[in-house]
Formats: structure tokens, sequence, C-alpha cells
């Protein structure tokens, strides 16, 4: 799920725990953004937002009791500064806690042509290997328009991805590392559409997996980690289909979105003449509105509808019920998770405290 607000990461948190799944939450360039504050203008703050929401997620998994993957999604080339801000966290909180802030990152450089595509996520694998960070790339393109990066009119032959282009990627990947997956395009679109608007075809994977089996002269069905782009609005012998030929990830964001609007918009229209003014209301000219236009009420709404929606896609990618969430005892789960900034420091710290100690007590 792509997300942009403390409030919609705690939705999916939600829901993965109320159904009994994992769950992914990913942030987009834009999300990086909206999470620094829209006004935020610093060229730094998109990657400063991805900073805070995985902070935000990492603070708060441990209550919800269900692995959550941080996954960072579309970064075009012209986005790479953004990448490199949220490398440059990820290696500084390895080197502090022996894991990375983010679980996994995409590279999405499927706009460049496909030996600078492979080359630019070759070098940045190399620094991902080694702390175990996962890499999701994109070769072909994906229809519609996604922070910024517009393919609505692109050429329709290009958003399907060919069995030798998915080939080149997994052999120049594979020599690194097999943490990478690929999203490979089979006329997938950002977005939601009239039905027969788009065709997706996710009957080519599996060509896709048969040309690896052949070439690397395996037994295995479905060597290739593939990935989903644009599932809203997909139907479930589609989504079916994606999985069955080796989709390990698929994206949802159009239907969480209005998932989350619609719950706002229920609420607004159940309570509309409370919702007039801070005083006034059906029950009295001078009774108060507060407990309705609360933010916290009627975004709580939203967010009750947005784990709803969640669960039709967990349900659709079999994952509910496939984790029970183990939910600490009720205050045993951490307040904080975070360690002295210089363990070093702090230890000198401490032995100079020491010493202190030592020498009042004998009055010096």
């Amino acid at each position: 799920m792509l997300l942009r607000s403390t409030s919609t990461c705690n939705a999916v948190m939600e829901a993965g725990k109320k159904y009994n799944s994992p769950v992914m939450i990913q942030v987009s360039n834009g999300g990086g953004s909206y999470f620094a504050g829209k006004s935020t203008k610093d060229p730094n703050a998109a990657a400063a937002g991805a900073v805070s929401m995985a902070l935000h997620v990492r603070q708060m998994a441990p209550y919800y009791g269900i692995p959550v993957v941080l996954h960072s999604d579309h970064c075009a080339k012209k986005l790479l500064p953004w990448f490199d801000g949220m490398l440059e966290a990820d290696e500084a909180y390895f080197k502090q806690y022996g894991e990375p802030l983010y679980s996994s990152h995409m590279l999405d450089l499927s706009e460049e042509p496909d030996e600078e595509n492979i080359a630019i996520c070759v070098k940045y694998f190399e620094r991902l290997v080694k702390m175990k960070i996962w890499l999701e790339m994109e070769i072909g393109i994906t229809g519609g328009e996604e922070d910024g990066v517009n393919n609505e009119d692109v050429d329709p032959e290009k958003l399907y991805t060919t069995p030798e282009q998915v080939w080149s990627v997994y052999e120049a990947l594979s020599k690194i590392g097999d943490m990478f997956s690929i999203a490979a395009a089979f006329g997938n679109v950002h977005g939601v559409y009239k039905p027969g608007n788009v065709t997706l075809q996710p009957e080519r994977l599996g060509k896709h997996q048969a040309f690896a089996k052949e070439k690397l002269g395996t037994d295995e069905e479905k060597p290739i980690f593939l990935v989903m782009h644009g599932g809203s609005g997909s139907t479930d012998e589609e989504i079916a289909t994606a999985v069955k030929n080796g989709v390990v990830k698929m994206n949802i964001d159009t239907d969480t979105q209005w998932a989350y609007w619609d719950g706002l918009r229920a609420f607004e229209a159940d309570k509309h003449d409370y919702l007039q003014g801070q005083i006034g209301n059906p029950t009295g000219a001078d009774k108060p509105n507060k407990k309705f236009y609360d933010p916290r009420v009627w975004l709580r709404k939203a967010e009750e509808s947005m784990v709803e929606r969640c669960e039709v896609s967990i349900e659709k990618l079999s994952a509910k019920d496939s984790y029970p969430a183990k939910v600490p005892e009720a205050g045993t789960a951490p307040i904080y998770n975070f360690k002295p900034v210089n363990p070093v420091a702090t230890a000198a710290t401490q032995g100079m405290n020491a010493i202190k100690g030592a020498m009042h007590k004998v009055g010096l």
C-alpha cells in the first residue's frame, strides 16, 4: 500500500493485525514530501519525510504484532537524489542497529534505455546487498501517471516487457545477490479505468518464467520474483493469474485512496447538519459540535473504511490468516526502541561519571 500519513500507516497495520497478515507499507517521492509538509521546499524534504514515515512505522509496528515490510516505490532517474538520501539513512541506521531503516527499495528506470537501466540498478544493488535490502526494479513501462511521470500516451507496445528483457535483468543482478524482484510490464496502468480501456495480459509472465527456466536449466517452475504494478481495479482473475505466474507483490494505491475518502464522505453525509458550525445542530441551537468536527473522529472513519478495503486485497493475495497476529501483552511493548547515538561516547560519559563519583567520596 502506498501511504502518505501516520493515519494511513496505522490503518494498514491495523488491517494486518485484524486479518492476520503481513503487510507492506510503501512511500513514494510525493508521499515523502507530504510527510515532510507540503510547504517544505527543501530538496531533501522527500527523503526526510520518507525517513520520518519509516521511523513512525518502526516505532508502532510492535503494537500490532505482524511483520511489516518498509518499501520505497517508483524512483525515476530524475528522483535519484531522493533515493540517495534514503540509502544514506539506511547505511547510518545499519551502522547503529545492524539492520537497514527500509526493508526494500525500488528503482524505476524504465524510461531509460535497457542497458542504462540495468547498469544503474547493478550499481545500487551492490550497496543494497551489504545491508540485505531487497531491490525491486522495473523494465517495461507502466501506463498512467505516478509521481510526475506521465505515461498516459505511451506506445501500447511498450506496456509489454519481453522475456529477453527480463532475462537480461536477472542475468545481471543474480551475479550480485538473490534479493531482487522485477516489475515486468504486462499492460499495467496506474489508477482505475473503465473496463475495456486497459488490456492486462498476466499470462505473459508465465513466458518470462519459462524462458528463465530454460536458460538456467533448472527444475524450478518460477525462478524469478515478479511484481504487479497498477493493481487497483484489476479483476480477481487477472490477479490470480499474475500470482500463479510468480507475482510476489502487488501495488494498491488508487483503491485505498478512494476507501479512505469514502469513509470520510459517508461520515459527512450522515452528520452533515452537525458540521456546519461550532455551535448549533438539530438537537439545539446552543449545542456544541466538537465531538463531530474533531479530526480524530472523521479521520477514524476514513481509517476504518481503509481497513475494510485492505481486507479485500489481503484476501485476493491469499494472505488472510497466513500470520496470526502476536500482539504483545498489555504494557509490555516498548515505549521507545532507539539506542544511544554513540555507544562509545556513552561509555566514556559513564566512565567520567564513575570518576566523579569516586572523587566525591574522597571529598574532592
